[in-house]
Formats: structure tokens, sequence, C-alpha cells
């Protein structure tokens, strides 16, 4: 077995301790091994998925951390092409919370938010797929509206 050594701050140790209770864990041992085994299976169905999906991903952070806001508008500029629309959302003086509504192939959306969440500064991130298929492209002509080329997307069943 190998033994892995981290730290964490004291609210995060008093989470763990509450959780542990709550569940019934003898030791921080098991009930880590369980969360990131949790995790991990999590992970699992997101890298598995194949084909076009949608997806949100959202993700806490602290402002204040060095040129983070930066990096992170560099990266939703690059990749602009995935995203449907963003939300920002100030939780404190410090911290935001972002939700990016997400659309494209599931390996380039599950890159892109793999990259976002690893940010340093970014406290919390997840992101949750839904699979889709897309429909034939098409265009909408109204007597307002000269019609754009665009296709739906359909959730899989």
């Amino acid at each position: 077995m190998e033994r892995v050594t981290f730290s964490m701050s004291d609210e995060f140790a008093g989470d763990l301790e509450e959780f542990m209770t709550s569940h019934h864990y003898a030791n921080r041992s098991e009930a880590v091994r369980d969360l990131a085994r949790l995790g991990l299976e999590q992970r699992s169905i997101g890298s598995e998925m194949k084909g076009q999906c949608v997806a949100t991903l959202s993700y806490v952070y602290n402002h204040h951390t060095r040129e983070l806001a930066k990096r992170l508008t560099e990266t939703h500029h690059d990749h602009h092409d995935l995203q449907i629309a963003t939300m920002h959302v100030h939780l404190d003086h410090d911290n935001c919370l972002e939700v990016v509504v997400l659309r494209g192939k599931a390996s380039i959306v599950r890159e892109y938010s793999e990259k976002v969440i690893a940010e340093r500064g970014i406290t919390n991130g997840h992101v949750s797929y839904v699979p889709v298929t897309l429909g034939h492209r098409h265009t909408h002509v109204t007597d307002h509206d000269y019609g754009q080329l665009h296709f739906h997307t359909h959730p899989k069943s």
C-alpha cells in the first residue's frame, strides 16, 4: 500500500471530520479513500462519453489570486466556440462562482473543463455532461429575420 500525505485548511479538515462522524468512518484514510474513489468514478462517466454533448462547468475561485482572472479569460477566448453562455456570481468580497454552459465534442469539452478546474486558484470545480445528438443543419426565415444556418441539439434518451 502506498502512503500519500497532503495538506488541507483547518476548515476543510473540520468538514472532513464532520463527514467521518456522520458516515461512521473510523479514520481519515478510509474517508478520503472513499471520497477519492467516488470522485474517480464520477470522472470516468465524463471520460467514457463519446460524440457530442452539452455540459455545465461550474467553479469557485478567489478573484485576488494573481493573474487567475487573466488566465481564465484567455482560456475562455481560446475556446469561444464551445461556450453557449457564462454566468458570473460574486459570492463575497473575495470569491466568485462561474457557471459556463458548453456544447461540442465530448472529448474537447472534457479537456477544456479539466484545464479550467486545474487552474491554480480554482477552489472547487465540477462538470456535468448531457449526451446529445445533432439535428440536420437548416434555417428559419421569418418576416423580421433573414435566417441563420444552425442545428438543433437533442438530448439522448
